[in-house]
């Protein structure tokens, strides 16, 4: 039977500090991640057919799986965590990669008046969302930019959009150093926001990849 499995991190632990620490990448990404490919694997262990689609498809296509509601409800909240971890992990990068541009800076300055005021917004989302979840920059099949924020591991693939960027505001992601501090944890990830991958995101929607 196919499984869905964990890739290893792009960078080594400690390559995005100080913004984020060692210790949380080992966490979130070897515990709870793993988490998420494990409970996963399990919901679908019946349905070996569906087991074998990308997980973003699951998650385009949740209302209309093959399987039970019961298990609909695991592979949203299970498939949302692989595909939504496994999206965070590719847009951070040591260092960053300075700034978004080509199309994507021109929809970006054309859509939120500038990269600024985007953070602001996608910021403003983040620490708005009550309890746990996900704050997003995504676009439709036509390219057309939007700020939004999702409750626990929902997806904006479910939404008909395509995710860009993501921020995690589990506490998990960012409690061993910033505690209750949410927002000093929005301020300081953008210092690792790897632009270059988020464009290429932008740009392979834009072709109808």
């Amino acid at each position: 039977m196919p499984e869905y499995t964990l890739a290893p991190l792009p960078f080594a632990h400690d390559a995005l500090e100080p913004h984020i620490d060692a210790k949380t990448m080992e966490i979130h990404h070897g515990k709870h991640h793993q988490a998420y490919v494990n409970n996963l694997n399990a919901a679908l262990k019946d349905f070996p057919a569906v087991s074998e689609l990308p997980v973003e498809n699951l998650l385009v296509d949740l209302d209309v799986l093959p399987v039970p509601d019961a298990t609909k409800n695991a592979v949203r909240n299970n498939g949302g965590g692989h595909a939504n971890h496994t999206l965070f992990w590719d847009i951070l990068t040591p260092g960053g990669s300075n700034v978004p541009v080509g199309k994507l800076a021109d929809k970006i300055n054309d859509t939120f008046g500038g990269l600024d005021q985007l953070k602001a917004q996608m910021n403003d989302a983040g620490a708005k969302r009550f309890g746990s979840g996900w704050s997003w920059l995504a676009t439709d099949e036509l390219g057309n930019l939007q700020v939004l924020s999702t409750a626990n591991q929902d997806s904006p693939l479910s939404q008909n959009l395509v995710p860009l960027l993501g921020i995690d505001v589990w506490e998990h992601a960012y409690y061993l150093s910033y505690q209750n501090r949410r927002p000093d944890y929005l301020a300081a990830i953008w210092n690792v926001v790897n632009w270059d991958k988020v464009g290429a995101r932008y740009d392979a929607v834009l072709a109808g990849k």
